[in-house]
C-alpha cells in the first residue's frame, strides 16, 4: 500500500508538477456506500448528486465557513464548496470570536450551515439576501442534481486550517487538494488491517472541523471504502447507538476524553474494528483499559494542522510513535522539522522528539510555553494577553500547573489582580468570548498583587507557591 500512496501522492501540494493534473474529489463505484446513520445508508451517487445540487445554491464567492453540525451535511457542503473552486475555511475553534476573527481575515467569504442562523452578526439566509450572502442554510431536503464526478486540480486550495503559533496569533495553513489527497491515501493504509476488501464504517465523536476529525470523518470516505456515521454521537449512549446503526463492526475515532468517559460509563457496546484516538495525550492505563473492555486495539495517532497525521502507536503496550511511510523527522533548536511524502516542503513542530534506531521516536516535551488541549495549540503568553485586556484586570497571568491530576492531565490555572466588581462569572464569560473553551482556567485565583521581582519578571517558583497556598 505504500508504494500506492508514494506513486499517487508524488504531486505534492505547492510543487510545480502539480501543475494540470488532477484527482477525483471521490473515489470507488456509485453504488458504494458512504455515509450511514439510523434512516439506512447513503451510496456515493446519491451523495455526488447532493454534492452538485448544492454546489449550484453556492453564491460566486472565494471562501466558506462550513458550520454544519451534521457530518454527511459537512461532507456535502465540503465537496460543494471544492467543486465550485472555492476554499473552506477551519477557524482554530467554533466559538464567536475565533470564526469573527477568520472572516475578518476573508471578508468575501460566507457562512454555510445547516441551523437556522450562523451566529453572525446581521447573518441572513441565502433567499433574503443580494450574493454573496453572508448565510447559505442547507435545504432540509437536499437538492440533487445529475453529472459526472467532479475532478479537482491537485494543486487547488480545497482548505485553510487555522491554528494558534508561538505568537499565539492564529496561523494559517494552506491544504492543497494534493495535500489532503496523498495524506488520506497515507491514513487508509494504516487502517487496511482493519476491514480488507469490505467496507469500514467510523463513527467519529470529534467534529469534522478540526483538521482530525476532517482526516478522519470527511477524507477517508471520500476516497477508501469507508462509510462515515451522519452524526456526531457525544455521550456513551448516543456512541453506543451510532455503532449499532453500523452495518458491521466499526471504527470509533474520538478522543482521551471521551474513551475514559465510555470505560468509566459501565455501557455495552457493540463490536469494534478499533478505536482511533488523538488531541491530547492518551496515557497507557487508559489505553490498556479500553482494550480490555472493548476487546479491540486503540491507536494513538499522532499530527497536526500543520502537519496531518504522520505516525501512530499502540498505547497500551508501545512508547514510541512509528512514522507512516516515507516521513522522516529532523530534530531542530526550535522543535521538530518532519519531512512527509503528502508535505510540499518540511513542516515545524514546536514538539522536541528522540529518534530511535528502528526509526520511531518519543515525545521529549514542547517548545516554550506552547500548550496542547484537546487537539488544539495555544501559547500561555496570548492567554494571558486576552486576560489582561479585559476591564476590570489589572493584573494577571495564565499558566499550566505544575503538578498533573489523578488522569494525567495538566490542568490551565490563572492568577489575576482585578476589581471587585468583575466577579469570577463575568471574568470568564469574557474569556470564552475570545479564546477556545479548552483554555479557559479551571483555577482562578485572585490576589491583591502578583509576585513580581524586582525586573517585573514571575518566576515560576513564585507562582507555584502562591497555588500551592505557601
Amino acid at each position: 500500500m505504500s508504494a500506492v500512496v508514494l506513486e499517487q501522492g508524488a504531486q505534492l501540494g505547492g510543487r510545480p508538477d502539480t501543475a494540470g493534473v488532477s484527482r477525483a474529489l471521490v473515489a470507488g463505484d456509485g453504488a458504494r456506500t458512504i455515509a450511514f446513520g439510523p434512516d439506512g445508508a447513503v451510496t456515493l451517487s446519491t451523495f455526488l448528486g447532493h454534492v452538485r445540487g448544492v454546489a449550484a445554491l453556492l453564491p460566486d464567492a472565494p471562501f466558506a465557513l462550513n458550520l454544519c453540525e451534521d457530518r454527511y451535511r459537512f461532507l456535502v457542503a465540503f465537496c460543494a464548496v471544492a467543486m465550485r473552486g472555492q476554499t473552506t475555511l477551519l477557524p482554530p475553534s467554533r466559538t464567536r470570536g475565533a470564526i469573527d476573527d477568520v472572516r475578518s481575515r476573508h471578508p468575501h467569504s460566507y457562512c454555510i450551515g445547516d441551523l437556522d442562523d450562523c451566529g453572525c452578526p446581521g447573518a441572513h439566509a441565502l433567499t433574503h439576501a443580494p450574493a454573496p450572502p453572508h448565510y447559505v442554510r442547507l435545504p432540509d431536503a437536499l437538492p440533487t442534481e445529475a453529472g459526472d464526478t467532479p475532478q479537482i486540480a491537485l494543486d487547488a486550495l480545497v482548505a485553510i486550517g487555522f491554528t494558534s503559533g508561538s505568537t499565539g496569533v492564529p496561523g494559517a495553513n494552506p491544504k492543497p487538494w494534493a495535500t489532503f489527497h496523498a495524506g488520506t491515501l497515507q491514513n487508509l493504509a494504516m487502517l487496511a488491517d482493519l476491514h480488507g476488501d469490505a467496507t469500514l464504517p467510523v463513527v467519529a465523536t470529534v467534529p469534522p472541523q478540526h483538521m482530525y476529525g476532517m482526516e478522519m470523518s470527511v477524507l477517508l470516505p471520500m476516497l477508501g471504502n469507508v462509510a462515515v456515521h451522519g452524526g456526531r454521537p457525544f455521550f456513551p449512549g448516543d456512541i453506543a447507538d451510532a455503532l449499532r446503526d453500523a452495518p458491521r463492526p466499526a471504527l470509533l475515532v474520538t478522543t482521551p476524553v471521551h474513551l475514559r468517559s465510555l470505560v468509566e460509563s459501565g455501557i455495552e457496546l457493540p463490536p469494534i474494528a478499533a478505536i482511533a484516538t488523538a488531541t491530547a495525550p492518551l496515557t497507557r492505563e487508559l489505553a490498556a483499559a479500553a482494550e480490555a473492555r472493548f476487546g479491540c486495539e486503540v491507536r494513538e495517532l499522532f499530527g497536526s494542522t500543520e502537519t496531518l497525521i504522520f505516525a501512530r502507536r499502540r498505547t497500551a503496550r508501545d512508547a514510541a510513535w512509528a512514522p507512516y511511510a516515507g516521513v522522516r523527522l529532523q530534530p531542530v533548536p526550535d522543535g521538530t522539522l518532519v519531512h512527509a511524502p503528502h508535505l510540499a516542503e518540511p513542516r515545524l513542530l514546536a514538539d522536541l522528539v528522540e529518534l530511535d534506531e528502528t526509526g520511531g521516536f518519543v515525545l521529549r516535551g514542547r517548545q516554550a510555553d506552547m500548550i496542547e488541549i484537546a487537539g488544539k495549540r495555544a501559547s500561555l503568553g496570548d492567554l494571558t494577553r486576552r486576560l489582561l485586556a479585559i476591564d476590570g484586570v489589572r493584573d494577571g497571568v495564565v499558566l499550566q500547573s505544575a503538578v498533573a491530576d489523578a488522569y494525567g492531565v495538566r490542568r490551565i490555572e490563572a492568577v489575576v489582580v482585578a476589581d471587585d466588581a468583575l466577579t469570577d462569572a463575568a471574568l470568564l464569560d469574557a474569556l470564552r468570548e475570545s479564546q477556545d473553551p479548552v483554555f479557559l482556567p479551571r483555577r482562578l485565583r485572585r490576589v491583591d498583587a502578583l509576585p513580581r521581582n524586582e525586573t517585573g519578571k514571575l518566576p515560576r517558583a513564585a507562582l507555584d507557591a502562591l497555588l500551592a497556598g505557601t
